[in-house]
């Protein structure tokens, strides 16, 4: 092929493979800002901990709203527990005065989700619990996705 005979210059297949080439490299950019935005933000690589973080914001919003069955039945994550408390060691009385009487911070009046990281089988999330200082720390178990206290833990940001 000479220069003779060259193909003829198609303006719409250059401008389609250069939005190509452009798409391509906004996606391959945005897709590094997400991931490692949810990590350096404390929410996990493309913030993979966010559900975590949600289902202990909707408990201890339960907790401030003094629902302590709805906020029982997400702990234990079974809607009906009612249906059978007999399979539960953990009581209703029992967990209401751990969040109440019992409890380092008292009732839940405020609260605010800060950080969580994902470790072994679950989800470590720390929450600021009546403008206390001390951070409350609970475990998201992903299996079956009941919270509880983890092992002593310190999250950071």
């Amino acid at each position: 092929m000479t220069l003779l005979n060259a193909p003829q210059y198609d303006k719409r297949k250059e401008n389609t493979k250069r939005n190509v080439l452009i798409g391509a490299g906004v996606l391959v950019l945005l897709t590094a800002v997400i991931g490692v935005g949810g990590f350096l933000l404390g929410h996990g690589w493309f913030f993979s901990t966010l559900p975590a973080e949600h289902r202990v914001d909707q408990f201890l919003t339960a907790l401030e709203a003094k629902d302590y069955d709805k906020a029982y039945a997400i702990w234990m994550n079974d809607p009906d527990w009612k249906q059978h408390p007999q399979k539960y060691d953990y009581t209703l009385k029992r967990f209401t005065e751990d969040w109440t009487t019992e409890s380092d911070w008292g009732p839940i009046k405020s609260h605010h989700v800060d950080i969580s990281k994902r470790t072994g089988t679950g989800v470590i999330v720390a929450a600021r619990v009546n403008d206390s200082p001390k951070k409350l720390f609970m475990w998201y178990e992903k299996s079956n996705g009941t919270l509880t206290y983890p092992a002593p833990y310190n999250l950071e940001y």
